[in-house]
């Protein structure tokens, strides 16, 4: 009579091969990490091959030093036998009541330049008065900035996307930026499989630009735009680690002033 098969155990992940992934990830040699975070070389080496269990300081000291994203904190915390360390707290909670006000102050200071917060899956969260006049300006629908996600109105027929020059540039940028988000990020994933990917867009010749301009048609004539973004520095919450504010700030004076002209008519 045969014995039963021998039920094996699938190997734990441990917390030392997932910060040489991400040490690796970051491009560091040990000795450069050790010089870094002062952490020394050979006990480094301990805690990536498991002979030394790092303590909650000195981890947390060599994912800082990593810039590593706090939900990968999460998990190198767990594999070394501790608590999560970093929680996703709402946006709306009284506790963020510092941020919602650093947010909104920044997106009224930079009118009369449209100015969107984003979320973790492209999601617009919130956006100022500039941002629908510059809608309005193209004839999208009134309010259409609420409730929208930014990556499906570029992609996706109808939206955004269809009003503007160079849509290909555009479109190729976006989509490169979310398919690397998207390796840590299975929300954003799905939301990438459902959307058609934009063709690449086809290199002319002589020198490329310094950065690539946002360039919108609309009745007034081509409207250009820089794009900048604005993060939190040293974010300890997985909520606000994911927030971005994008400014679109006019790259010419006829922006300036097609801008400026509408935002100060929607005032009255």
């Amino acid at each position: 009579m045969s014995s039963p098969p021998i039920q094996r155990t699938p190997p734990t992940i441990t917390a030392g091969p997932l910060l040489r992934e991400l040490r690796r990830h970051a491009r560091l040699s040990q000795l450069e990490l050790s010089l870094i975070t002062g952490v020394s070389q050979r006990h480094l080496s301990c805690i990536e091959t498991g002979r030394a269990k790092p303590s909650p300081a000195t981890l947390h000291h060599l994912l800082m030093a990593l810039e590593a994203p706090l939900e990968q904190c999460n998990s190198v915390f767990l594999a070394a036998g501790y608590a999560p360390r970093y929680e996703a707290t709402p946006l709306a909670s009284p506790a963020m009541e510092a941020v919602r006000e650093a947010i909104t102050h920044v997106l009224h200071a930079n009118n009369p330049a449209p100015a969107i917060v984003l979320g973790s899956q492209w999601e617009v969260l919130a956006a100022n008065a500039s941002t629908q006049v510059l809608f309005d300006l193209v004839g999208l629908p009134s309010d259409s900035a609420h409730g929208l996600n930014l990556l499906v109105t570029l992609l996706q027929p109808g939206g955004l996307g269809d009003h503007l020059i160079n849509a290909d540039e555009i479109r190729h940028v976006a989509w490169q930026r979310a398919t690397r988000e998207a390796l840590n990020n299975p929300v954003l994933a799905r939301i990438l499989e459902r959307l058609p990917a934009p063709d690449a867009p086809e290199t002319g010749p002589g020198e490329l630009p310094p950065l690539v301009l946002t360039r919108i048609k609309c009745p007034q004539g081509e409207l250009n735009f820089m794009s900048t973004f604005t993060t939190f520095g040293m974010p300890l919450d997985i909520t606000v680690t994911s927030l971005r504010i994008e400014h679109l700030i006019p790259a010419d004076t006829h922006t300036w002033q097609v801008m400026t002209a509408a935002y100060e008519q929607s005032r009255l």
